[in-house]
């Protein structure tokens, strides 16, 4: 982070615990790791993660994948953008039974001219419950 930021390590982990002492980030140990995520329950959660999705675009991208694309189950970012790395692409796995394939194909142009970015589908029926960034999970309301 302190090189994709331009600053030093020291200021990285100085925000990061202002942003765990504030509770907008969980941290966990493990050995000589340290892990930061989202908390979820923060009050200003929802208006950052929006925040986000509008930055990236990725706001278009769910509500059109959302809109005609079949009983979705789950859409969930995953490669480089998931990881924090903003690439140009992006890799979106769209969970569901009988989704529109033909309709995502002519979307996928014109979700890309939106948004000046690679977008890549992938399209699977069963659930995934451990991989990727979750923007959509119709069981959970997200």
């Amino acid at each position: 982070m302190a090189e994709e930021f331009g600053e030093s390590t020291n200021a990285i982990r100085k925000e990061l615990n202002n942003l765990t002492q504030a509770g907008i980030l969980l941290k966990h140990s493990d050995k000589n790791k340290i892990a930061y995520q989202a908390n979820t329950h923060h009050p200003f959660f929802t208006n950052i993660r929006d925040i986000i999705r509008k930055y990236l675009g990725l706001d278009m991208l769910l509500e059109q994948i959302l809109e005609r694309m079949g009983e979705v189950e789950q859409v969930l970012l995953v490669g480089d953008l998931s990881r924090g790395v903003d690439s140009g692409k992006i890799d979106v796995v769209v969970v569901g039974d009988d989704l529109n394939h033909e309709y995502i194909k002519g979307l996928t142009k014109r979700i890309e001219e939106l948004i000046n970015r690679k977008v890549i589908f992938t399209f699977r029926s069963m659930r995934i419950d451990s991989y990727g960034l979750v923007l959509f999970d119709k069981t959970v309301g997200i």
